[in-house]
């Protein structure tokens, strides 16, 4: 069989286009770490040209826990601040801190309160936190993207008592390991964002 002029359709690739990326600051406790923390990442990411980044940062954003199918024009402001660039994301890093073997409440009720925005999308981590690293809030929100039709990659980036790991001017004291780590998490995401962004503009993902 002469396979030669296969009448199987071309499979267009955009992997000349940067994808969009969401960092997610997800702690806003008081005196948080996380600023030091999304820094240093954003420095990773502005030696790549494959994503476009957007923080979004939720400290700067007041959602309330209560959830409601018809939210307040106060809550329905604060979503449009956030809710568009979950959407226009092609992928997601989520920095978040370990809070009593956990994830903090700032993040799950982001979380809650969309849907398709995480669908067939790539999720990173980069978690921080005591002897853990932070992992324990991790695992349980490879859980939580699941459910989400999320893909989360394997691979993170994780610092334990990570005060003592950067200097007053919140440069890494040692950073090879770390950059490492960050190479690995961010060269995974950029698979997964090309292979399902280019997957979705020839079959539109059907939950």
């Amino acid at each position: 069989m002469d396979l030669t002029n296969s009448t199987r359709p071309a499979v267009s690739s955009s992997s000349s286009v940067p994808l969009s990326l969401a960092l997610v600051v997800a702690s806003d406790r008081e005196g948080r770490f996380a600023p030091v923390l999304a820094d240093w990442f954003l420095s990773r990411l502005a030696e790549r040209e494959d994503f476009a980044v957007t923080v979004v940062d939720l400290a700067e954003v007041e959602l309330p826990t209560s959830l409601s199918y018809d939210p307040s024009p106060a809550v329905r402001a604060e979503l449009a601040e956030v809710t568009p660039a979950l959407e226009a994301a092609d992928a997601f890093v989520v920095l978040t801190p370990e809070y009593n073997h956990s994830f903090p409440a700032s993040l799950k009720n982001l979380i809650d309160r969309h849907y398709t925005e995480w669908q067939a999308k790539p999720v990173g981590f980069v978690s921080y936190g005591g002897i853990s690293g932070g992992l324990r809030a991790v695992e349980q929100l490879r859980q939580v993207f699941a459910e989400l039709h999320a893909v989360t990659v394997r691979d993170t980036v994780s610092f334990h008592h990570p005060h003592g790991q950067f200097d007053e001017d919140g440069r890494h004291k040692d950073p090879a390991g770390a950059e490492g780590a960050a190479k690995t998490l961010l060269d995974q995401l950029a698979w997964w964002g090309h292979a399902l962004r280019d997957a979705k503009s020839v079959r539109p993902y059907g939950a």
